[in-house]
């Protein structure tokens, strides 16, 4: 488990696009940063297609949305933290009109039995081509009750 302070470097999560890790623990929180979809080891995304210029084509939210909640995973597992014990989410979506309803849809399959508190917000981008990104804050430490 993550200890006081400790900043964690997933070794299944994409990297990093900057001077940040994947996450920090604070206290009994583990704070972390913003997750996409994107692959460890490339920067391919699940289910985009891009032009020569790099600029999004098409893309599968349904794909992005289940890569997404796997990257987090990733990161909670090697922190020593359950999927269970996740307090907050805050997504960001690039095209809240289209993929809200799907996004929302698998959002319930992977969070019947904890629900955390949730925030959706659109962006206009993000820092790679990917249509969502997760940021999460999870209690760690204590046991987690359900009511």
């Amino acid at each position: 488990m993550a200890t006081e302070n400790e900043m964690l470097h997933s070794s299944k999560a994409p990297e990093p696009v900057g001077l940040y890790p994947h996450a920090r623990r604070a206290g009994n929180l583990l704070f972390l940063s913003g997750v996409g979809p994107r692959q460890r080891g490339s920067n391919q995304v699940p289910g985009v297609e891009l032009d020569e210029a790099g600029n999004i084509t098409a893309y599968d939210i349904e794909k992005q949305c289940h890569a997404v909640f796997q990257n987090v995973r990733y990161i909670l597992e090697e922190a020593g933290v359950s999927w269970n014990s996740l307090v907050d989410v805050t997504v960001f979506l690039t095209n809240m009109k289209d993929d809200f309803a799907t996004y929302n849809r698998i959002y319930a399959e992977y969070f019947s039995e904890n629900q955390p508190c949730r925030t959706t917000v659109e962006v206009s981008s993000l820092p790679t081509p990917i249509a969502i990104e997760l940021k999460c804050i999870a209690a760690v430490g204590e046991k987690q009750t359900q009511r």
